[in-house]
């Protein structure tokens, strides 16, 4: 019998199903906009297509992410935090370190073999160690946020910019535009003063190895490279990444139920 995850996130909606042997069924994700309760009702149902089940297939939904109240379909609940610590180690068992890095918040999570929260740390109201701080920049740049990893990609490191405040942020890059400087350098700069924040934040809690690295930011080229040479330690990066919310949610949803996976 069927288990769900649903991560009522700020940008977006996803959802995942899994089996009872914990194997991932279907996946999908839509815009939270302005009335996430609807949204998370039309991503559940497209979810459930795509599975080929119906909803009374459905044995437990937990729900996570900050919207959670607004997952009317939800048996459980359980925190970002700890649905972290479990796709983690889902997706890359000798994960004992997950970095997320989402659209509005980034975590770092500390954990055991068992996907269990050894210690955690926030950046929470603070645009930039988050991807809206990406996508600032990228307006300050005057190119697409989808450009922008490749564009960094051809830099030698030649710019810097403040990652301790959006608005320094962007009066940085605009000196550098002023000034002249490539666009490519000054891209590179951006993604550099972003993992230099979210480093800042593992070396509160200590790095453990392995490292996976979830959330929407870790399919920009551009940061990934960026943290792996700054942390100068082996990151993986799964696929999906944006869904660990949801699958943390879904193995939550499968471990409540008595499901073959803790």
């Amino acid at each position: 019998m069927p288990f769900a995850g649903i991560d009522m996130g700020i940008q977006n909606v996803k959802v995942v199903i899994l089996d009872d042997d914990g194997k991932i069924l279907a996946r999908s994700i839509s815009p939270s906009g302005f009335e996430p309760a609807k949204a998370a009702e039309q991503t559940f149902r497209e979810a459930l297509s795509n599975a080929g089940i119906r909803r009374d297939d459905i044995k437990h939904v937990t729900a996570t992410g900050a919207g959670l109240d607004m997952a009317l379909e939800a048996d459980s609940t359980i925190s970002m935090v700890a649905a972290d610590a479990k796709a983690g180690v889902y997706l890359l068992p000798s994960a004992r370190t997950v970095i997320d890095v989402g659209a509005e918040e980034s975590r770092i999570v500390v954990c055991d073999e068992r996907g269990n929260v050894l210690d955690f740390t926030l950046n929470e109201r603070c645009a930039a160690g988050s991807g809206a701080f990406l996508e600032a920049m990228a307006r300050a740049l005057e190119v697409r946020i989808e450009e922008m990893g490749e564009l960094s990609l051809k830099a030698k490191g030649t710019a810097s910019i403040s990652a301790t405040c959006v608005i320094f942020g962007e009066t940085d890059v605009v000196s550098l535009i002023h000034r002249q400087e490539p666009k490519h350098e000054i891209a590179r700069a951006i993604y550099d003063a972003l993992a230099e924040r979210i480093i800042s934040m593992v070396h509160r809690v200590g790095l453990k190895p392995s490292v996976i690295l979830v959330g929407g930011v870790a399919k920009d080229i551009g940061f990934t490279a960026a943290l792996r040479r700054k942390l100068e330690a082996e990151i993986f990066v799964p696929n999906y990444p944006e869904y660990a919310g949801a699958l943390g949610a879904a193995l939550h949803a499968l471990a409540k139920a008595g499901g073959n996976i803790q």
